[in-house]
């Protein structure tokens, strides 16, 4: 299977999509988990106060990154990461608009970024009560993961497309998407 991309999460330390504090990236080469990258970190200047709804979410407080690196330094070591991958999210409207807003919070420029959602391929993959990510995970025999975790859930939505695919027969993720009905787009 030359199924190939990266899945991504990000949490928040409060309602702005300018204001992450922890991303999970995870790695997929020929359909499999390849390797991952994780992070907490303050989030960008302006956008530091961290609301009580999103630690109890996430659990994730300002003392935990408060000595840690900051967005800007996290940025390009993601981008690195990335690559020239399409990326892959659970709701990915909420992550991409996290990724463009904390990048224009701190003036840089992203590249052109390809990507999809694992939400919506779900949609069309499965005939579930709920496409929440822990649902869909469990549904696919992913039970065992720390939810709102940022790396344990990209590894969930990984292994979501991974599990999608072979479902579709799908060898690649144009195949999936056709399958699915999805296209790729653009940050």
């Amino acid at each position: 299977m030359a199924l190939n991309f990266t899945a991504i999460d990000f949490e928040t330390a409060n309602g702005s999509p300018a204001s992450p504090c922890a991303v999970g990236l995870v790695r997929v080469r020929d359909g499999k988990i390849v390797d991952g990258f994780s992070a907490l970190f303050l989030p960008p200047p302006g956008f530091q106060y961290f609301h009580p709804g999103n630690i109890n979410v996430h659990g994730i407080h300002p003392s935990d990154v408060a000595d840690g690196p900051e967005w800007h330094e996290i940025l390009p070591l993601m981008l690195d990461f990335i690559g020239t991958d399409v990326l892959i999210a659970h709701n990915a409207v909420f992550d991409m608009g996290v990724l463009k807003k904390s990048a224009e919070a701190i003036s840089v420029e992203l590249p052109t970024i390809s990507y999809t959602c694992s939400l919506l391929i779900s949609r069309r993959a499965y005939n579930l009560e709920s496409y929440r990510l822990n649902a869909v995970a469990y549904a696919v025999g992913h039970e065992e993961f720390d939810h709102h975790d940022a790396l344990a859930d990209a590894d969930a939505c990984a292994r979501i497309i991974i599990h999608a695919a072979n479902r579709k027969d799908a060898e690649d993720l144009d195949g999936l998407l056709a399958a699915t009905k999805q296209v790729l787009k653009q940050l």
